[in-house]
Order: structure tokens, then C-alpha cells, then sequence
């Protein structure tokens, strides 16, 4: 894993590919409970950062960087790739439009993220995608674990 640079609480800022997934886990888990998450939604933020990072590694170039941080009450999670995507007008393979973003079918991850986020937002351009979830925090916005 590299670009593993962490700020205050409930920051991180990481590159991963699909050797450090479980470190990527560990590490989002932790930003999770810095922010103020209990342990069961703590978990449910890390399965979600790691299942678009596992999408990432799989259809989107081998490799991603994820980005955690705690804004308005939320903590925020970004995760990009670094592929291009399927050439224009070829399908994923799953039926869907060929300019989405990473295949989407029920019972997979994206179902997963889907139901555990508060928000989620897709960005595709021409050097990868990138998802963006939101988890709501408990407690009054800015609050962190601590504090």
C-alpha cells in the first residue's frame, strides 16, 4: 500500500491494488471509529470502502486510491480507479449502460454499498472512475470521537 498519509481524525488518504485490500480495511475501519461510528456501522463503511475497491482492482485497471474524510456531519469516502473503462459503445457485460461506472448487479457489491450508504454519487472521465459514500455521523455536525 502506499500514499498511506493520515491527518487528524477521521482522514486518510491511501493507494491500494489488490495486495493491500486487508490493510485498506483495517485502515478505513479505524478512520470509521476515529469519526464516531459504532463498531456494527464501522463495519458497514469498511465492507462498502473495500467492496468499490475491490471493483476498482477487478474493472478499473488494477489499482485505486481512497480518500476518507469527516465534512457536515458525514464521513465522506472516495474511492477511484485507474483504468479507463470499456471502449465507447461496448457493453460491461452486465446488461447496463456501456458509460456507467463498474458493473452493477443485485446481490453484488454495489448492492451492498447501495443499501449501508446514507449517499452515493458516480463520476466517470477519461482516466478512471471514481464513487463517492457518505456514512451520517452521530452527534451534532463536526463532531469527532473525543471531542
Amino acid at each position: 500500500m502506499t500514499g498511506n498519509q493520515r491527518g487528524p481524525a477521521g482522514t486518510l488518504d491511501l493507494a491500494f491494488d489488490a495486495g493491500t485490500l486487508s490493510d485498506l480495511r483495517k485502515a478505513v475501519r479505524a478512520v470509521a471509529v476515529a469519526a464516531g461510528l459504532p463498531g456494527e456501522r464501522a463495519d458497514e463503511v469498511m465492507f462498502a470502502v473495500h467492496e468499490l475497491a475491490a471493483n476498482a482492482v477487478r474493472h478499473g485497471g488494477g489499482a485505486g486510491r481512497a480518500w476518507l474524510d469527516v465534512t457536515a456531519g458525514y464521513l465522506n469516502c472516495r474511492v477511484s480507479d485507474t483504468g479507463p473503462g470499456p471502449p465507447v459503445g461496448r457493453a460491461r457485460g452486465d446488461g447496463g449502460d456501456p458509460g456507467a461506472p463498474w458493473p452493477f448487479r443485485p446481490g453484488h457489491g454495489l448492492w451492498l454499498v447501495r443499501n449501508v450508504a446514507d449517499h452515493l454519487s458516480f463520476q466517470a472521465g477519461p482516466y478512471g472512475r471514481e464513487v463517492t459514500v457518505a456514512f451520517r455521523l452521530p452527534g451534532p455536525p463536526g463532531h469527532l470521537a473525543g471531542d
